[in-house]
């Protein structure tokens, strides 16, 4: 062991008792704030002389001051044991984050691609983390999240907030009219409600965001639709409009025809006469706002969620723009 090592050994443990000695100017007053004995103070200081080579302390009355060696000594002392209480600090924190469970309530739309984006940017800084997910209608996402089943909830419309329900818009998507690919609007660029007025329609049922949205869009039109099917899950929806069994209004998918694309482009038919085509909708009020709510809690918030609902809030609108794009082709 070289002697600069061994020196170095000696001099830790004493550094938060010449830090503090900086500030009080006093052995004794510095022993009690240290929680121990005066001689313990002094034999330690006697120490460090020995070690670095000079005096560190001279004596002035009942009082002391430091010497010009421990003066100089004492910004390098802070600043290495500011960094080391930045490490604790660091270690602890992703301590409690690794430990912890994230409880996550979103709707079936968001399973595929929009929670999936979040938790792996989380994930990416905590891959420890673990998350609690429930999907369902968004009534039942906002009951779970009031109900403390669910500590975050992931819904459009974004739920209202209140006392007790904190919540952000996070981004817009719009919504399309998903057709069959043999369909006479399928090549179009873009179409109105009114093209399909009286035709079967696929939608999901009671409670859901989507269904909200779509009858706010046909109350716009001026005429309810033929519901010919109510599902709960947005890719059956797509299923049955692939089969021809009515059309539907739906987010970007992940890899629709594009509007415009002939019924004999690739991809149109997959198998058989299946097949589906989004083509945009013609109506202001054809978007869903997305948006994250949480509970307002009386007491502190668990550190995992506090995180993850802060990247949600600071980074996801960045990160789901991004997907949007891609989703939309725009």
């Amino acid at each position: 062991m070289d002697i600069e090592h061994g020196q170095l050994v000696q001099l830790l443990p004493i550094l938060p008792l010449l830090a503090e000695l900086g500030r009080t100017q006093h052995i004794t007053e510095t022993a009690e704030l240290l929680g121990v004995p005066q001689s313990t103070v002094s034999r330690a200081l006697a120490r460090a002389s020995a070690v670095v080579g000079t005096e560190l302390l001279i004596r002035e009355g009942r009082g002391v001051r430091l010497s010009p060696a421990a003066r100089a000594l004492l910004p390098y002392i802070e600043s290495a044991l500011a960094e080391f209480r930045a490490g604790l600090d660091l270690v602890r924190h992703e301590s409690e984050v690794v430990r912890g469970r994230i409880a996550v309530a979103f709707q079936h739309t968001f399973g595929e691609a929009t929670l999936p984006l979040l938790i792996s940017a989380f994930r990416h800084r905590y891959p420890q983390t673990e998350f609690q997910l429930s999907q369902g209608a968004r009534d039942t996402c906002l009951a779970e999240l009031a109900s403390g089943a669910a500590d975050l909830a992931l819904t459009a419309p974004v739920a209202a907030a209140s006392r007790t329900i904190g919540s952000a818009a996070l981004y817009r998507e719009p919504l399309r009219l998903v057709v069959h690919h043999a369909h006479r609007i399928a090549g179009r660029r873009s179409a109105a409600l009114r093209d399909i007025k009286g035709e079967p329609f696929v939608a999901l049922g009671p409670g859901y965001g989507l269904r909200s949205l779509t009858d706010a869009l046909f109350r716009e039109a001026g005429f309810r639709p033929r519901i010919a099917f109510e599902s709960q899950d947005s890719h059956t929806v797509r299923g049955l409009v692939s089969a021809g069994l009515g059309v539907s209004i739906l987010p970007p998918g992940a890899s629709p025809l594009p509007a415009g694309a002939s019924p004999q482009s690739p991809g149109a038919a997959r198998s058989g006469d299946l097949g589906w085509v989004e083509v945009p909708l013609e109506s202001a009020l054809a978007y869903r706002e997305i948006g994250l709510a949480w509970r307002e809690r009386s007491g502190p918030e668990p550190e995992p969620v506090r995180h993850f609902r802060e990247l949600v809030l600071g980074e996801g609108p960045a990160l789901l723009a991004g997907l949007v794009r891609a989703r939309s082709g725009s």
